[in-house]
């Protein structure tokens, strides 16, 4: 455990490092009187990229909410150029940026004008760097840079990509160091965690993390079931709106295991201090357990939009409420354990995530791959597991000192699993 992360362990505070003292005026805070919480600078300055996805598009939801508090100055996408410039359009911002360079005339020519056009991957790291608060809902692993742009240049990060800080966690928590720098999470779950810690403490008083996970499309079916299932039964989501990726992570319940990381990353607590527990009504997110026996949890209906504009707007929270409850037809809240046997992912993720370094790049890559390949049908949905796992067992890259190991690990990694799924796709 390195030195940031048992900080983090020791102290248990929900805010990571860079938070404390005087907050930073590019994290949309100003200091107040002595003793007094800090002022919100008006109105916020918000960076989205991945604006064209499901979170980014919610995220845009959010802030429409609430115009005054809210100002989107730059958008970035990888190709959707029609969606992001009639984003660009409605919105204004300052800048714009695509992946895919070969796209950026086309974007030019449809923004309106005055709107500066980025391109690149530097365009979506330089759109990072811009704003109080930049919202991260890239998708996989292309998310690390954009995550260590937004952290070295001192934002607060609205944290939707995970894997970011699953595979880059050697690097993403150096990043975590600059001042001003803060991650708050968007996941559902570690939002949650991150309210509970805040309401209730934290430091030795935690006895465990609980995070909650609805069970997916495939909660309690047998094995023998799941042999031929396609791709939109996997993609059909009992409870939650999301993109294809997390989606079919969330029927194998991967997600649920790089989640496991992610808690751990972000909270450093222990593994053996962190539970998932099967909920399916998604109400739930997630709970923190105290040592006196109380436990702390964070209920909502499942609406992405509560845990973008808690990021977005914190420490203040939004006066547009999403996802309240009605108590009066809430009805049950059902809870159980996960069937470890069928959902292979979530004992590899937690696995890899006790081995650290370099492991959980590996683990993340043969999954993006399996999933991938799955959704192009090339494997089956029950051989995503089984890629993952023989991903892991290769696993041959030294102790990273610079994101560009991660980098590599990440393109070694990817090599293995192609070369599983084409053993297992002839195999299926």
């Amino acid at each position: 455990m390195d030195a940031m992360t048992q900080r983090t362990a020791e102290v248990g505070d929900p805010l990571p490092p860079g938070a404390g003292g005087v907050p930073s005026a590019a994290r949309g805070l100003q200091a107040g009187p002595a003793g007094a919480d800090p002022i919100e600078v008006s109105p916020i300055e918000v960076s989205i990229v991945g604006s064209t996805g499901s979170i980014g598009i919610q995220a845009l939801d959010v802030v429409a909410t609430d115009p005054e508090r809210f100002r989107v100055v730059a958008l970035a996408a990888r190709r959707s150029v029609e969606v992001l410039a009639t984003q660009a359009k409605a919105l204004r911002p300052d800048a714009v940026a695509v992946a895919d360079t070969d796209m950026a005339r086309a974007l030019a020519a449809a923004v309106p004008k005055g709107t500066e056009v980025l391109a690149g991957e530097e365009g979506l790291c330089e759109v990072a760097r811009r704003g109080h608060v930049v919202l991260n809902a890239a998708v996989g692993f292309a998310g690390l840079p954009v995550t260590l742009a937004a952290l070295e240049s001192g934002r607060r990060l609205a944290l939707a990509n995970k894997e970011s800080l699953i595979a880059g966690a050697p690097v993403v928590q150096r990043a975590r160091r600059t001042p001003g720098a803060e991650i708050v999470p968007v996941d559902s779950e570690h939002c949650a965690l991150h309210q509970c810690l805040r309401a209730g403490g934290g430091g030795p008083e935690v006895r465990r993390l609980v995070l909650t996970a609805s069970g997916g499309p495939f909660r309690g079916r047998h094995p023998d079931d799941l042999e031929d299932v396609g791709v939109d039964e996997a993609l059909a989501h009992p409870t939650w709106r999301m993109g294809p990726k997390v989606t079919i992570d969330s029927s194998t319940l991967m997600n649920k295991g790089l989640e496991v990381i992610e808690a751990h990353e972000l909270f450093g607590v222990d593994y053996d201090r962190i539970t998932v527990v099967i909920h399916p009504q998604s109400v739930v997110h997630s709970m923190v357990e105290f040592t006196d026996g109380a436990t702390v949890a964070q209920l909502s209906l499942p609406d992405m939009r509560m845990p973008i504009g808690y990021a977005l707007g914190y420490p203040r929270r939004l006066a547009h409420a999403f996802g309240a409850l009605d108590w009066s037809v809430l009805g049950r809240l059902d809870f159980e354990l996960p069937d470890r046997a069928v959902f292979r992912c979530l004992e590899l993720a937690e696995a890899a995530g006790r081995a650290g370094g370099l492991v959980p790049a590996w683990l993340n890559a043969g999954n993006e791959v399996a999933v991938a390949a799955f959704l192009e049908h090339r494997i089956t949905w029950g051989a995503i597991a089984p890629v993952v796992a023989e991903t892991v067992e290769r696993f041959d890259s030294p102790a990273p000192s610079s994101a560009g190991d991660v980098v590599e690990a990440d393109r070694r990694a990817r090599l293995r699993a192609e070369e599983a799924v084409r053993r297992l796709g002839r195999a299926a």
